[in-house]
């Protein structure tokens, strides 16, 4: 385990470790949020050896009061750190102290009563059918390589076409969309927590894989990554992000036009036409029905049309 320049407890090192590994295989979380939990755990140990005035033992975090986690959060407030921060953070000292409880036998009830900082509620910011259209096909023109331009439209297409998320697109290997990509017609999909799903695959799509492969110069095997960067290695999402970045200033798409925005312009879209959120509930890879319901007050045209066609007072 990392923890810089910080001295944590070896009793409680140890225990940090056992709750990172089970994140990661019996809860079956993301790296990333692995990785995102360990650093919130280790910045709040290094407020407590200031705030206690010296390092934490796995006791002191057992004995502590309501009092010390809003100190913690208090000090967050003073160093500007944003509150979804804040709440990932808060989310990351409940996952830990049930970790302890469950495993360790070791009780603080003063967690449970802290309560998550109120945020805004921000809804998707989707792109309209024909900006989402023009960042998809125009991003060979941002790309001096043929290929290469090739490659990001297929995995825009991927975003917009079929709802992927970009972690989800980039880990795809070379396997698993068949040896003809142009018959290509359903993939699976390994999702948050690695849940799959089964998700539909344009012609359009499927059209764009293969022109896409047909001119990548690196062979790619079975098990190679589906989309690589320029010295043949899986592609990073900064990269696309980056390209998305410079098609946007070109086209002069404002700045919520990125390769995430494709997803819920997918969604969005969709129920602008008439799909039932379970079905986008589906196709998103969502664990609860409440996260797609969000994009319900994106379509205040669609709602005003079912008014007007369904309400006896329309």
């Amino acid at each position: 385990m990392q923890a810089d320049a910080l001295s944590i407890d070896p009793e409680v090192a140890t225990i940090m470790q056992a709750w990172c590994d089970w994140l990661a295989h019996e809860k079956r979380q993301a790296a990333l949020t692995v990785k995102g939990y360990q650093t919130d755990m280790i910045g709040f140990l290094s407020f407590l050896a200031e705030h206690l005035g010296g390092t934490p033992s796995l006791q002191q975090l057992t004995d502590l009061k309501i009092a010390d986690f809003r100190a913690w959060l208090a000090a967050r407030h003073r160093d500007g750190v944003a509150k979804t921060s804040v709440a990932r953070g808060l989310a990351a000292l409940r996952s830990f102290y049930r970790f302890l409880d469950r495993h360790y036998g070791k009780h603080n009830p003063a967690i449970k009563a802290l309560r998550t900082p109120r945020q805004e509620k921000r809804l998707p910011r989707p792109l309209s059918s024909g900006e989402a259209n023009d960042l998809v096909h125009q991003a060979p023109a941002a790309s001096n390589q043929d290929w290469v331009g090739k490659r990001d439209s297929a995995l825009l297409l991927l975003l917009y076409g079929a709802g992927l998320r970009i972690g989800e697109a980039l880990a795809l290997d070379r396997d698993e969309i068949g040896r003809d990509p142009s018959a290509l017609r359903q993939l699976t999909v390994t999702g948050k927590g690695k849940k799959q799903r089964l998700v539909p695959i344009l012609p359009i799509i499927a059209s764009a894989l293969a022109d896409y492969l047909a001119a990548c110069p690196y062979g790619l095997l079975n098990e190679a990554p589906l989309f690589v960067g320029l010295r043949g290695k899986r592609l990073q999402p900064a990269l696309i992000r980056r390209n998305v970045q410079a098609v946007r200033r070109m086209l002069g798409l404002p700045e919520t036009a990125t390769p995430h925005a494709l997803r819920h312009s997918f969604a969005t879209h969709l129920l602008s036409d008439g799909a039932d959120l379970r079905t986008i509930q589906e196709l998103l890879g969502h664990a609860s029905l409440s996260t797609t319901q969000g994009y319900t007050g994106l379509d205040n045209a669609r709602l005003m049309r079912l008014y007007q066609t369904a309400h006896p007072r329309a």
